[in-house]
């Protein structure tokens, strides 16, 4: 689009992300503006997963979060050898569904990110429903080859859209706010305004 920028029309398969199961089929377009800003998403996705497994998937993962006694600590997910302990899967499933809003925030049509390691996590009890967590996660930027450090604070409850606050070390911006639109599972993301961590 001329003084605009490129838009760029996708069609493409998901997958399910602990089964690797197919999750369904999507068409997108993609515009990247000229400005800095993030690009311009429009999708629809046709689901093979019914909607009420998808529910159940995601009640399951909060109940093995939400009633601990002692919150989680950890560090180097995936360790230095690729593995992740099985305990620690449902850490991982929420930083990876985080990660995604800075991935896409981020992006360019040059540069790209994939989340390389969990290096630090932290659970909060909180007092009523909700999960938070603190995150380190280490990205990877493309084609650059370089690391970057992001902290990220992610809040969620079932049938309710993430959470997401994060700063990145590369930056001297401060604090950015996660933002999206889809509600329901884990992977929808919703703009909190508010403090700082």
């Amino acid at each position: 689009i001329p003084d605009y920028g490129h838009k760029y029309y996708l069609q493409f398969t998901t997958e399910d992300y602990k089964s690797g199961e197919n999750a369904g089929s999507c068409l997108a377009t993609v515009l990247f503006r000229k400005t800095k800003s993030a690009p311009v998403v429009n999708i629809k996705c046709t689901h093979t997963k019914d909607q009420k497994q998808i529910q159940e998937e995601d009640n399951r993962l909060y109940q093995k979060l939400r009633h601990r006694t002692r919150p989680i600590i950890a560090n180097d997910i995936p360790d230095s050898y690729g593995n992740i302990d099985p305990a620690l899967e449902p850490v991982w499933a929420l930083a990876v569904a985080g990660s995604s809003y800075i991935m896409w925030e981020k992006s360019t049509e040059n540069l790209g990110y994939f989340m390389a390691q969990v290096k630090s996590v932290k659970q909060w009890i909180r007092k009523d429903d909700f999960i938070e967590f603190d995150y380190t996660v280490l990205l990877h930027e493309i084609p650059t080859q370089e690391i970057i450090s992001c902290h990220l604070r992610l809040t969620w409850l079932p049938d309710h859209p993430l959470k997401v606050k994060y700063f990145c070390a590369s930056e001297n911006q401060g604090l950015e706010d996660g933002s999206g639109t889809e509600s329901g599972s884990a992977a929808g993301i919703l703009h909190e305004m508010g403090a700082n961590f």
